[in-house]
């Protein structure tokens, strides 16, 4: 359940074991990453760890003494979509015996607070029974707060593929947006490469992949089934190795097929890795975009 205090738990996620850097970082690089096409001059702000430094001011700055950044009125507000995995999957552990779905909810209150403290309009699409639900684009904590509660209500109601999602949205969005897909390995090797290519030609697109626990994993569950995977198959040495290959390739596709429309991955298991993971998204996001 989504309470009033949530936020205030995201809020300290940014900072986890890191203090308050990491937190000025991962706002930095949001900032100075996410910047507007348009540059009409709009006002101006103090520098932030990550911020381009092509975009200080010097006069000002030498007249105030303090480090000054121009922003434009299309850097101080940005379309965050998030896309969101549904399904009895999500109720699944991550290889850090994590839940899945609590990893995903706090990946996107992360990522949403930053954007919320940067001004910008929040909203989120997901499968929801044999249909979609959307939380339309807005500004605000509140809306922000809104959108998990949904999303934590209706996360394992639907058999819509992330697939269906991302094209439901090339379908019907016109308007550009920064699109943080945050799905599964399942989910990531699922996404065609026409969607990819007709996303990433007018919007930016990340992904966030949501690990799985093996099945020769410690108390495996199988979700398909709904039993323990056996000892005899969880503890099997051989079993094992080949689990981890074949999930290694799967994965090293998928980054591939992303990396070819210019998409950038990052893969999460713990909530404690998520401001270190997203930083490192955003790096790799601006990296790739660099031309």
């Amino acid at each position: 359940m989504i309470t009033k205090s949530y936020i205030q738990r995201i809020k300290a996620n940014i900072s986890i074991y890191a203090g308050k850097k990491t937190a000025n970082i991962l706002e930095g690089k949001y900032k100075s990453i996410f910047k507007g096409k348009e540059m009409d001059f709009e006002d101006l702000r103090e520098y932030v760890v990550g911020d381009d430094i092509k975009d200080i001011d010097w006069k000002s700055s030498a007249r105030s003494g303090n480090v000054l950044i121009k922003r434009s009125h299309a850097a101080k507000k940005h379309n965050i979509m998030f896309v969101l995995d549904t399904g009895k999957k999500m109720t699944a552990h991550t290889q850090a015996a994590e839940l899945k779905g609590t990893v995903a909810l706090m990946t996107m209150g992360t990522i949403g607070y930053v954007a919320h403290n940067n001004g910008d309009y929040v909203g989120a699409i997901y499968g929801k029974d044999n249909s979609y639900a959307m939380n339309p684009l807005k500004c605000g904590l509140f809306n922000l707060e809104k959108i998990l509660q949904t999303y934590e209500r209706d996360m394992d109601h639907s058999s819509v593929s992330i697939e269906n999602v991302l094209g439901h949205i090339c379908d019907t969005q016109k308007r550009k947006m920064i699109l943080f897909v945050i799905t599964d390995l399942d989910g990531m090797e699922g996404v065609e490469e026409h969607t990819l290519m007709k996303l990433s030609h007018f919007h930016d697109v990340l992904f966030v992949n949501i690990s799985d626990m093996d099945i020769t994993g410690l108390n495996a569950y199988d979700m398909d089934h709904n039993r323990y995977v056996p000892n005899l198959i969880a503890n099997d040495p051989k079993l094992k190795e080949l689990e981890q290959q074949i999930k290694n390739d799967i994965l090293t596709a998928c980054a591939n097929k992303l990396k070819r429309h210019r998409i950038s991955t990052i893969t999460i298991s713990t909530i404690q890795e998520i401001p270190h993971k997203t930083i490192e998204l955003l790096e790799r996001h601006k990296n790739a975009n660099i031309r």
